[in-house]
């Protein structure tokens, strides 16, 4: 399918999907709300579904407009997708600073050790005694009773209007630069000021996320638009790639999260 050429291979059973969402919408005129999706699969599905000639209207949240992971609405092009409830609660729970110092690792495994799946949580805030995390409001009273502890720390979590979600505004610092390839090991070592060496061990490592997905393959060709994370290092992604130099180099626009 001609489609599927704008895409990597890996990405197409979610395009499927958002096929298929798109035509329960066209077929039963109902909105439909998704599982939140990561900041990927939000561009993937506004490419798909956000175009000229499509019938169906889109709307991404995620608590607040600064929100990572988002649940897109997708409905008519006649419905009104602010009035469709998107099935977003915000649970709150605090913790004593001065006996245990809880990581957004420490609340993101207790959840998955639970069984929920990522797809169904949201942002998760944590930091100054306060835990906050947005759920799918379906599965909301199943965490509020069975989450009850986070890093032997008793937890008790209470729903919260969203509004009460700590927003912070995230900070990107671009760099324009040049670079020989867009493969993974030589964008690592630019962003992060890394040997190559060093770089190459962490992706073998499984270290460095492409898109919130693991990748060990040192030759991994980017994207502009790709996010890349590496352990310990905090998120950046490939901006733009903007042509070649005199010198036939790439000529590229990073970013990091400050």
């Amino acid at each position: 399918m001609e489609l599927y050429q704008h895409f990597r291979k890996e990405e197409e059973a979610f395009i499927d999907q958002v096929l298929s969402w798109r035509e329960q919408v066209e077929r039963t005129y109902q909105p439909k709300v998704t599982d939140f999706l990561d900041p990927r699969e939000q561009q993937l599905v506004t490419m798909l579904i956000a175009t000229k000639d499509s019938d169906v209207n889109l709307l991404f949240n995620g608590g607040h407009d600064f929100a990572e992971r988002k649940r897109a609405v997708l409905g008519p092009f006649y419905e009104d997708l602010q009035q469709v409830d998107a099935g977003l609660t915000l649970l709150e729970g605090h913790y004593p600073t001065k006996f245990v110092d809880l990581s957004h690792r420490d609340v993101m495994g207790a959840c998955l050790s639970l069984g929920l799946k990522r797809k169904i949580l949201g942002d998760i805030v944590v930091g100054n005694g306060r835990v906050q995390l947005v759920v799918a409001s379906e599965i909301a009273p199943y965490v509020i009773t069975h989450l009850t502890s986070i890093k032997n720390t008793s937890m008790r979590l209470r729903e919260r209007p969203l509004n009460d979600l700590a927003i912070k505004q995230p900070i990107w610092k671009e760099l324009e630069t040049t670079i020989s390839s867009l493969r993974l090991d030589v964008i690592v070592k630019e962003i992060y000021r890394l040997p190559r060496k060093e770089a190459t061990e962490y992706i073998k490592k499984l270290l460095v996320k492409v898109n919130y997905k693991p990748v060990d393959d040192v030759a991994f060709t980017l994207q502009a638009g790709d996010i890349l994370s590496v352990r310990g290092m905090g998120r950046s992604k490939l901006v733009e790639v903007r042509g070649r130099s005199k010198k036939d180099k790439l000529k590229v626009t990073l970013a990091r999260l400050q």
